[in-house]
């Protein structure tokens, strides 16, 4: 087994021990799939926008349309996205309906990748882009 240089990920010296680990290690194209419909739904900075909004306390959907700039219409479609992929949940208050993060995992992955962001500087977005 080497150490890899900047990574703290051990390497195995044998290709096949690699790939086999690798392989044993790897999610199933399932749990892939929807992985990547959930970044799919938060690619859209409008739904990113609700996702922050919501970091810290439950709105309703004439809150979001208020502070995002959208008309309510547009966020209840936004809305109905997150709420199908488990991003955000509903209750009801009285005539309205409050929206909230579904878990804390939610919270957890916006700031990770808020943190990412920041640590890489613009570098990440320069690189993107040319």
């Amino acid at each position: 087994m080497l150490m890899s240089g900047r990574s703290k990920h051990r390497v195995l010296a044998d290709a096949a021990d690699r790939l086999a680990e690798a392989r044993r290690l790897s999610r199933d194209e399932d749990a892939c799939a929807r992985i990547a419909e959930t970044f799919r739904a938060l690619a859209e900075p409008s739904r990113v926008r609700i996702v922050d909004a919501l970091l810290h306390q439950e709105l309703c959907t004439s809150d979001l349309a208020e502070i995002i700039g959208l008309s309510e219409p547009a966020v209840s479609q936004h809305l109905r996205t997150l709420r199908m992929l488990r991003v955000v949940r509903s209750h009801r208050h009285g005539h309205r309906v409050f929206y909230a993060l579904d878990d804390d995992h939610v919270r957890r992955l916006l700031t990770l990748t808020a943190e990412h962001l920041e640590h890489g500087g613009t570098r990440a977005i320069d690189a993107a882009a040319g």
